[in-house]
């Protein structure tokens, strides 16, 4: 169980142990022990303190970091992308999976977004990562029938074969007076 939570905006104090979060939940030996790891499709790092230090300097970016315990669990990356709020690199743990953190930062994730106006929250997903588009899909998310080329860039890691994103797109106006109980929408 997992105790005293707080999601908040991170700063660029929290660099190196966002750095090491993302890597470890996506890529390396770590990775494996969670569902997210992509190491099996990309070699390289997901992220670099340099990379996270641009995100930082955006003016429409906002990196939410979670922490019980005094612990980084998980984080989530929010960029106003109008007419869109962009939602991208939702990670925890791979040792805290399983525990409802990135229920609980795309909750915060939808108020922020409701909180600004926008109607629609988009991600980017990679093709064959067909278990997380299911994840998503329960959380209400629909793919747009749109596609993104993986970047030609080994800031994002080195595809071990072809890859793309497919885009998905979730209107948080049905939600408004839905409560969510685990994967279950509740109307109010």
């Amino acid at each position: 169980m997992l105790l005293n939570e707080q999601i908040s905006p991170a700063g660029e104090a929290d660099i190196p142990a966002l750095n090491e979060l993302v890597n470890s939940a996506y890529r390396g030996e770590s990775s494996q022990r969670g569902w997210t790891s992509e190491g099996h499709l990309l070699g390289g790092i997901r992220t670099s303190e340099q990379s996270l230090r641009e995100m930082f300097q955006n003016p429409s970016a906002t990196l939410l970091k979670y922490v019980a315990d005094g612990q980084l669990l998980g984080c989530v990356y929010l960029e106003e992308k109008k007419p869109d709020l962009y939602l991208g690199m939702l990670t925890v743990s791979p040792d805290a999976q399983a525990n409802g953190i990135g229920k609980k930062l795309m909750a915060i994730a939808e108020q922020i977004a409701i909180d600004k106006e926008y109607q629609v929250i988009a991600i980017t997903v990679i093709s064959i990562r067909h278990e997380l588009i299911a994840w998503y899909e329960r959380r209400g998310f629909r793919a747009t029938g749109e596609t993104v080329p993986f970047p030609d860039d080994e800031r994002f890691g080195q595809p071990k074969q072809p890859l793309e994103f497919i885009v998905m797109k979730k209107k948080l106006e049905e939600n408004y007076d839905t409560e969510i109980k685990g994967d279950t929408q509740i109307k109010k």
